[in-house]
């Protein structure tokens, strides 16, 4: 339900694209450096000053048969998000 919504900026007015958390949440995240899959989007951390977006939050991976520590949940700069695609986020990070 992508939709669009004008903003006034000094008297011009432009479309700008918005998308609800809920669409974002439905979307895996996948490193184009690495390939590797981080999983879907669980949550957002945000600046409740200004409202921006900081990071994206990833699940971490579960321990197998409590023998092997997964990896903890991660923290991903919205700055390193290079493509919102229909179902997929890809971030570039080393």
């Amino acid at each position: 339900m992508e939709e669009s919504m004008w903003l006034q900026n000094g008297g011009e007015r432009r479309m700008t694209p918005r998308m609800l958390f809920s669409e974002l949440k439905c979307r895996e995240v996948i490193n184009i450096c690495t390939g590797e899959r981080y999983g879907n989007v669980s949550d957002l951390e945000f600046d409740p000053c200004s409202g921006e977006v900081l990071c994206i939050i990833v699940p971490g991976t579960s321990r197998m048969f409590g023998l092997l520590k997964g990896r903890d949940a991660m923290g991903i700069p919205f700055s390193k998000i290079k493509k919102l695609g229909e179902d997929v986020i890809l971030v570039e990070l080393p």
